[in-house]
């Protein structure tokens, strides 16, 4: 992979499989000091930042989004295209890694009713993780309020509770990573999610990668599927 990846990528997985810290890693990853020149698109962080603006579409998100639904498709389907088709919404980049987009069969349909020929997927990448592993992680996971990054419990801990350790900002849990929500975030997954694993299968683009296993081999193994 270098700097001229011109990817575009959908990555699928239940939430808390690890889809979007890979999504960073492969945007971040190229030849020195080089970015692999692909932008990470995570529909969750664009739904917050319309959450914390204060927007039509972040009040009317925020119901759904705490109570651990989807957030309806064509809110989605709005925003992610508006993302891609401005030239400054991907600086610069040719490529893309959609981190939380399709999540049903409608969007998956619209996605490749807008984003054919030149514009297609040419990868979508399935991150497995078994139920009971995921609960473990989301339950245990805290995010900063100032700089954004994640943080966990018992496998990536920072040095002072409730510290972020980057820039001295609280942690806290989001509402969708309590087990309440997490048992309806994971229902919701199994049921209109996991049906785009045969959808994109018959179209021959789909890979599977188990990501029970440690960050670092989930990595390389996730930059062979690329090339």
């Amino acid at each position: 992979m270098n700097s001229s990846l011109t990817a575009r990528c959908v990555f699928l997985g239940a939430p808390g499989a690890g889809k979007g810290t890979q999504a960073k890693r492969v945007a971040q990853h190229g030849t020195g000091e080089a970015e692999s020149g692909l932008t990470h698109i995570s529909t969750g962080d664009l739904l917050r930042e319309q959450v914390a603006s204060g927007s039509a579409l972040g009040a009317e998100a925020k119901t759904y989004m705490d109570a651990g639904k989807l957030v309806p498709d064509q809110l989605i389907i709005d925003m992610v295209k508006g993302k891609i088709e401005r030239p400054e919404g991907l600086g610069g980049s040719a490529g893309w890694i959609l981190d939380g987009f399709p999540r049903t069969l409608p969007q998956a349909e619209a996605l490749d009713t807008n984003l054919s020929g030149e514009n297609a997927l040419t990868h979508v990448i399935s991150f497995a993780v078994p139920e009971e592993v995921l609960m473990g992680r989301l339950t245990g996971r805290r995010t900063c309020s100032k700089c954004g990054a994640i943080w966990h419990i018992e496998h990536k801990p920072t040095s002072k509770d409730g510290v972020c350790d980057q820039c001295g900002g609280d942690l806290t849990q989001r509402s969708d990573d309590r087990p309440e929500a997490i048992g309806k975030r994971l229902e919701v997954y199994r049921s209109q999610t996991a049906p785009l694993l045969a959808y994109y299968g018959d179209r021959g683009v789909l890979r599977e990668i188990d990501a029970n296993r440690s960050p670092d081999v989930v990595f390389q193994e996730l930059l062979t599927h690329m090339q």
